[in-house]
């Protein structure tokens, strides 16, 4: 099985296109993670950095700000359509919010995968704060009524959501793993979705529970028989990134961490790469 790293446009913003794809793949990924605007202009230079330079596409959906249901659906609808109709490797979608009703999110299920039907791109839908999957006992729930939902993990938002690293959740954690088909590659704690610093000590009880979260899906891919798993180490800039008062410096640097982590994950996983 091969394991496919893909980088993060997040925290990238003043660069353009290829000389962003130029850095990524150099730095070793294998693609790019990102959302793709409607506008056709930016929209074509994205794809023309990602063949030029041989990177895969994830493309990423997070826009879910419409508070109404019915003008909420529409939108979920459209961005999805434009989205598969690039024919990425799949789209991460940030589906749903916390405050729609159970029936309501497993609705936005349904829709992503009518979308998947007709473009034959596959939906992960993403542990995430604020959306549908926001914590792990609710996507517990969910997952167990949509048998057919896989999902991206990004189990630091449970850590964050639940002031824990899920030590009491064991069950739900196993039922996300059965179903995770990509990894966002990020360390959480208790009080907040992003550690300072995955390298630094402190940190390590943290950075092990969610190796060992990491491991488990790595090997349920392997056992699935399926022909790769994907990894986004996505360590985002600030205000995710803790920063310093006044200054608003971040304390470290998001591109090393990330690039960090990759090197980490790869060595680890040498044995199956």
């Amino acid at each position: 099985m091969q394991i496919k790293f893909f980088c993060p446009k997040w925290g990238s913003d003043n660069i353009t296109w290829d000389d962003f794809c130029a850095k990524v793949k150099a730095a070793g990924y294998n693609g790019v993670e990102t959302p793709i605007p409607f506008d056709d202009t930016e929209r074509n230079e994205i794809v023309s950095a990602l063949k030029k330079h041989g990177l895969l596409l994830i493309a990423q959906y997070y826009q879910s700000f419409e508070k109404d249901f019915n003008e909420h659906k529409k939108s979920f609808k459209r961005h999805l359509e434009y989205l598969a109709g690039l024919q990425p490797l799949f789209i991460d979608s940030q589906t749903g919010k916390d405050y729609f009703t159970a029936t309501q999110n497993s609705e936005l299920f349904e829709i992503a995968a009518e979308v998947t039907k007709q473009s034959g791109v596959v939906i992960a839908h993403e542990t995430h704060r604020n959306k549908a999957l926001f914590a792990a006992h609710i996507t517990n729930e969910l997952l167990e009524a949509n048998p057919d939902v896989v999902i991206t993990a990004d189990f630091s938002h449970w850590c964050n959501v639940s002031e824990s690293l899920l030590e009491q959740q064991q069950e739900a954690v196993d039922m996300a793993i059965s179903r995770t088909i990509h990894i966002h590659a990020r360390v959480g704690h208790a009080e907040s979705a992003q550690v300072s610093d995955p390298r630094a000590k402190e940190w390590s009880s943290e950075v092990e529970a969610h190796l060992k979260w990491w491991d488990q899906i790595i090997q349920h891919r392997l056992k699935s028989g399926a022909p790769f798993a994907t990894i986004t180490p996505e360590f985002g800039p600030a205000p995710y990134m803790p920063a310093l008062p006044y200054t608003k410096m971040p304390v470290a640097n998001q591109w090393d961490i990330n690039v960090y982590m990759m090197g980490m994950l790869k060595k680890r996983y040498a044995h199956i790469i």
